[in-house]
């Protein structure tokens, strides 16, 4: 966790006073990978990765943003929100400006913000830094949003003002995460259940590759694209089929010929992935770690054939992590082409199979991979 102390001495150096100290954790997802956006499962959980925000309200209209990490700041007023030049300020104007639609009454307000989430690594640093100020708000200005409306709240300041089409996965855990658990979360009805993740016997690894190649935002948008014309295509023959999520596998191989091979398997990936997250919540409720692992290899098979949003660098760290003693599943995790593998570890294994799968990438790819061994912790909150 990021020491809370160190925001805190430099609110006081900035503005002069003692801010409230908040906690917004990064994310990791077990499995369930690009299902969000096709209105699917998804199964991740808060980590003890976070940023720490100082926050205390002004009685005019200025906002103050300082970033500890970029050693920038950033300025402007409430009633005057607009893209700054300042990348890392909009996804908090962002916020800002999703409140105030809201008709909600706020003045302006100092921050000082930092943290350890690796940047890049598919992690989710954007939105701790989104839900964790709209959750920050709500708090100092007493506004009483439900934690639904935050979640909600903090995607579209992503998707409107920032401008990344993302799900809505990624701020769902952050606000509704859970201490040694789990969250099955189903992105169209927003329904969710948690699902005990005990970690006394094993660990969650991340190995980040430290790379992120330029095809992964073009790629994004053009596998969204792909799915949409599955949907399509199966709407002919099924007209109640809103999304893959309404799609069974035989219908989409009874009607094969109507797609482009890509299409075609991006749509059979999307089923099957669901039909995983299925499968792993049931191996967790029968305290089944194997098997669970098994679907997460099952998934990085799919992620790299099907989908094929894996590379190099990925696929070999999961091809090395998957023959190593005490390791139960290893997967791509995140949008892909680059970013991190997401690994189940016994615990008696962690530090053995860390050093081979570390030496085995320096040795092929001449860099060391991040490595970050994760315990999952409760969503956003403040820190007393």
């Amino acid at each position: 966790m990021t020491d809370p102390e160190k925001i805190r001495e430099k609110f006081r150096g900035l503005y002069n006073e003692d801010p409230l100290l908040f906690r917004s954790p990064g994310r990791v997802n077990l499995i369930g990978e690009h299902t969000d956006y096709n209105e699917g499962f998804v199964l991740p959980a808060a980590i003890d990765k976070d940023i720490v925000f100082g926050v205390c309200p002004r009685n005019d209209n200025l906002i103050s943003f300082y970033s500890l990490d970029f050693n920038e700041h950033a300025e402007t007023d409430l009633n005057n929100l607009h893209k700054s030049e300042i990348h890392w300020a909009d996804y908090l104007l962002g916020v800002v400006e999703q409140i105030t639609k809201t008709g909600e009454k706020i003045k302006g307000f100092n921050c000082v913000f930092g943290g350890d989430i690796p940047i890049g690594s598919g992690l989710s640093s954007s939105a701790a830094i989104e839900a964790g100020l709209a959750y920050a708000l709500d708090h100092i200005y007493k506004l009483n949003i439900d934690k639904l409306q935050l979640v909600k709240l903090a995607q579209k300041a992503e998707n409107e003002f920032v401008g990344v089409r993302c799900g809505i996965m990624d701020q769902f855990i952050n606000i509704f995460g859970k201490e040694n658990h789990v969250l099955k979360l189903d992105c169209r009805s927003l329904r969710f259940n948690y699902y005990s993740f005990d970690s006394d016997d094993y660990k969650i690894v991340l190995f980040d590759t430290h790379v992120k190649h330029s095809l992964a935002s073009t790629e994004y948008n053009l596998r969204r694209r792909q799915c949409e014309e599955g949907v399509r295509i199966l709407q002919h023959h099924f007209p109640w089929i809103k999304s893959l999520r309404d799609a069974k596998k035989e219908e989409i191989i009874e009607h094969k010929k109507e797609f482009t091979r890509a299409v075609f398997d991006r749509c059979l990936y999307v089923v099957e992935e669901n039909e995983r997250v299925e499968k792993a919540c049931n191996d967790l409720s029968e305290n089944n770690q194997e098997d669970f692992g098994l679907q997460m290899i099952f998934s990085h098979e799919g992620l790299r054939d099907k989908y094929e949003v894996s590379c190099r660098e990925l696929d070999y760290l999961v091809e090395v992590a998957s023959v190593q003693q005490g390791v139960l599943g290893a997967r791509m995790m995140g949008g892909g082409f680059g970013g991190c593998t997401i690994n189940l570890i016994k615990n008696d294994y962690v530090a053995e199979a860390s050093k081979i799968i570390s030496e085995e990438y320096r040795i092929t790819f001449g860099k060391e991979p991040g490595i970050y061994v994760c315990k999952i912790v409760d969503g956003t909150g403040i820190i007393k």
